[in-house]
């Protein structure tokens, strides 16, 4: 693994990010000199979100492509071209606890999708409860992780100087302050559920591209784990 793996994932993503740009750049959303009705206007400004979560999604898969790159390259002690530079990589013993937050995180997934096929359905109290339990498996598995955290410091093998501890706590917690962001919205999305004036359709494409961001996420979270887990 050298430099040239990382260039290539920073590549795909600039290309991703700026193909899907020119396509905003359309600005399909905004109020077109023909008048548009109302159901069609709605559709617009929902593409357009959607649009943007998808952008954010390949700028964050960059991210994640380059630290995954950059936590191989330093485990082998690789520098540019492959040589051969340091070797004070020590591998990690992972918590234990990973294996129940990752299941935590798959339970808080399908609640997420269950609030969105609730939704589609008209059942605006059962897709409520199930987008409430999804966030809350969330903050269980951020809780978790903190634990994870605070194993690794109290453990005997625990050193500032182990890069692969550097790069756990790296990992983690990008991944983490990602689900931060989301909870961001999941509980402006709660809370405007339970305005009498609020429709259902109205909160429907925020508890769309909450389950889709979600499942993303534990995606992004199972790779991360596995790379944990081989090394």
């Amino acid at each position: 693994m050298n430099l040239t793996v990382a260039y290539i994932a920073l590549a795909t993503g600039v290309v991703v990010w700026f193909l899907i740009v020119r396509k905003l750049t359309v600005k399909s959303w905004e109020t077109p000199s023909v008048p548009v009705a109302g159901d069609e206007a709605g559709v617009q400004r929902m593409s357009a979100k959607r649009v943007g979560l998808w952008v954010f999604l390949a700028v964050v898969t960059s991210l994640f492509a380059l630290f995954v790159s950059a936590y191989y390259m330093r485990m082998g002690g690789h520098g540019h071209g492959g040589a051969i530079t340091v070797h004070d990589w020590v591998a990690l013993k992972d918590p234990n606890i990973l294996w129940l937050n990752t299941l935590i995180l798959v339970g808080g997934s399908v609640a997420m999708q269950a609030a969105r096929s609730a939704a589609s359905r008209a059942q605006r109290e059962r897709a409520w409860n199930a987008l409430l339990l999804g966030g809350l498996a969330t903050l269980v598995f951020l809780a978790g992780q903190f634990y994870a955290w605070n194993e690794i410091r109290a453990s005997d093998a625990f050193t500032p100087r182990n890069p692969a501890i550097a790069f756990f706590y790296v990992l983690t917690a990008v991944h983490g302050l990602h689900l931060l962001g989301g909870l961001y919205v999941w509980g402006r999305t709660l809370v405007r559920m339970r305005r009498p004036e609020v429709e259902l359709i109205d909160a429907g494409l925020s508890i769309e591209l909450c389950s889709v961001y979600w499942h993303y996420l534990l995606l992004v979270w199972l790779g991360l784990f596995v790379v944990l887990l081989s090394t």
